[in-house]
């Protein structure tokens, strides 16, 4: 199957737009976004704005979070079967986890908005932490040998719908760490991966400037920005065939 790879999106609704172009275009079969749809650098407050007109009429600017979360929720109508993987900063909401670019004041809105996602879905499954489509593992940070040894002893470590199921369960306490599947960096911590042989991860969560494969490990966080608003990346989609491994970027 042909996949389009969705990274971190932090507050570019005009991803949403584009992936649509691509899937339309018929490049891939479905979609896989890696979340971190809230926040970005500068936009704490870009929750809109009320304005009075020269009538007397008062008039609603959408911010950038509702604008955000709107485009999402269209992409979740026009392709239903889309999976989505949980980031660090969508659950920093749920859980009321302050970390860096954390909006206070955006509480409401990303916990309406999350729910409102949450709601379009045919299948409540589609939102979780870590998906598999055959032998490929979509996840936000990345999934260790270590983390599965420690919470998920008593599955069978090669049963990996089993082990994946047992993940998509645990809560904020063991999954905001810095070695859960939410927050790990793989590109720089050099962990012992998941199955490295046989199984194939696609994470985000690290800005890389262009599509990278490190061991069993594919990294396409290629839409963040500097503190400039300058892209880190190439800003290209992956696109990838998850019975080949055959993998390519899309601008």
């Amino acid at each position: 199957m042909k996949v389009l790879v969705i990274p971190d999106v932090h507050l570019k609704p005009w991803m949403f737009d584009r992936a649509s172009e691509i899937l339309n275009s018929g490049a891939a079969e479905k979609a896989v976004c890696l979340m971190d749809i809230p926040d970005d650098w500068g936009q704490e407050y870009n929750l809109g704005l009320y304005e009075e007109t020269f009538d007397a009429a008062i008039r609603f600017q959408i911010g950038l979070y509702e604008e955000t979360f709107d485009a999402a929720i269209r992409f979740q109508k026009e392709f239903p079967e889309t999976l989505w993987c949980y980031g660090n900063h969508d659950l920093s909401y749920e859980w009321l986890q302050y970390e860096s670019g954390f909006s206070s004041v955006a509480i409401p809105v990303v916990q309406k908005k999350l729910s409102e996602l949450r709601r379009e879905l045919p299948d409540r499954s589609q939102m979780a932490y870590i998906h598999r489509i055959y032998d490929v593992l979509f996840l936000h940070g990345g999934l260790t040998h270590a983390f599965v040894k420690y919470y998920a002893n008593d599955v069978d470590y090669d049963d990996t719908d089993a082990l994946i199921e047992k993940i998509n369960c645990l809560g904020r306490d063991e999954m905001w760490d810095d070695a859960s599947p939410l927050w790990l960096r793989p590109q720089f911590d050099f962990e012992k991966m998941y199955r490295e042989a046989d199984i194939l991860q696609v994470v985000g969560h690290t800005p890389v400037e262009k599509i990278d494969r490190l061991g069993n490990v594919i990294s396409c966080d290629l839409f963040s920005t500097y503190r400039t608003g300058d892209p880190i990346g190439t800003q290209e989609f992956l696109l990838i065939d998850t019975a080949t491994w055959d993998y390519k970027g899309i601008k």
